[in-house]
């Protein structure tokens, strides 16, 4: 069997153009985590199902474990590292802890990106809606319920800051 050849792609991941080699049949969260090398983007069930790999993808969530990575150029990505600012934690971050949302920690990259999507598009956004942005995002150790309240809190202090 021949062996496949690399390409060159770039990839623009959290504001910072990235040209790297890949093979044809790679996704986007391998690239991300193994050539870029930031991790918080999580590799869960491969098919796209649980959340784990959410990234931002022109600002909508999407299953980075589906995409293939040169399907991504030209595209604004964005992963969990991009969200703070240094040291200053971003709104959601932020309430995800003091909520106690986050537990053995694995889904709460991709649920915060989901929910960065949201209230991106939305400000004041209702708990079914909050839900349902969230629906795609498998988490195994809680109900949710701490995870809606942190969004919905992050939500007002947000709402706060752009006045």
């Amino acid at each position: 069997m021949e062996e496949q050849k690399k390409i060159s792609i770039k990839l623009t991941v959290n504001g910072k153009d990235h040209v790297v080699e890949v093979k044809p049949h790679w996704t986007l969260l391998d690239v991300i985590r193994d050539q870029i090398g930031l991790t918080g983007t999580k590799y869960g069930c491969g098919t796209g199902e649980c959340g784990a790999c959410t990234v931002l993808m022109d600002g909508k969530p999407a299953p980075s474990c589906l995409v293939l990575a040169a399907q991504a150029e030209g595209k604004q990505i964005f992963t969990i590292e991009g969200l703070s600012d240094g040291d200053k934690l971003h709104p959601l971050q932020k309430a995800f802890i003091e909520h106690g949302a986050i537990q053995c920690g694995y889904c709460i990259p991709g649920m915060i990106l989901s929910a960065k999507a949201l209230l991106d598009r939305n400000s004041n956004p209702t708990e079914e809606e909050v839900r349902y942005a969230i629906d795609g995002n498998l988490c195994r150790c809680t109900g949710y319920v701490k995870q809606v309240k942190a969004i919905l809190a992050a939500a007002e202090v947000m709402k706060k800051q752009k006045k």
